[in-house]
This record gives C-alpha cells, sequence and structure tokens, in this order.
C-alpha cells in the first residue's frame, strides 16, 4: 500500500495542518499520510494535532528545510 502525499509547501500555519485533517477524515482507518511542508511551525503543529486527535506520528525528517511527516489515520 502507498501512502498519500500532501504538498503543502509555501502554507503557512494553520494551512497544513487544516488540508492534512480534510484529507484524513476520507482516508479508511489506518491508512498513512505522507505531508510535505516549508513552514517551521508545522514541526509543533502537527505533533499537537496528533496527539489531540489519536492519529500517530510515525515519522518526521527535516531535509534542507522541507519537513516530512508520516501520519496514520487512528482506526
Amino acid at each position: 500500500m502507498t501512502d498519500t502525499i500532501l504538498d503543502v509547501r509555501g502554507l503557512s500555519c494553520p494551512l497544513p495542518v487544516l488540508k492534512a485533517n480534510r484529507i484524513l477524515r476520507e482516508l479508511p482507518c489506518g491508512t498513512r499520510l505522507r505531508i510535505l511542508a516549508t513552514d517551521r511551525a508545522s514541526v509543533t503543529d502537527f505533533q499537537v494535532f496528533c496527539r489531540e486527535t489519536g492519529h500517530a506520528l510515525v515519522s518526521f525528517a527535516d531535509e534542507n528545510g522541507i519537513f516530512s511527516f508520516t501520519i496514520k489515520r487512528r482506526s
């Protein structure tokens, strides 16, 4: 199974989280969403978002200012 990818590079808070939330609501339980962002605030935003919604932050990486998050939709 491949991850769904959401590219929100260039968007500022709160848009990356809002767009991710909209997609996660439509995905089947247990599937993963990979998000690419450039807003530094998104690092904290996605940690808080996952903690508050019950989704799992599976991975995070910072590659030259492009932040990559993989979130597994809650069951």
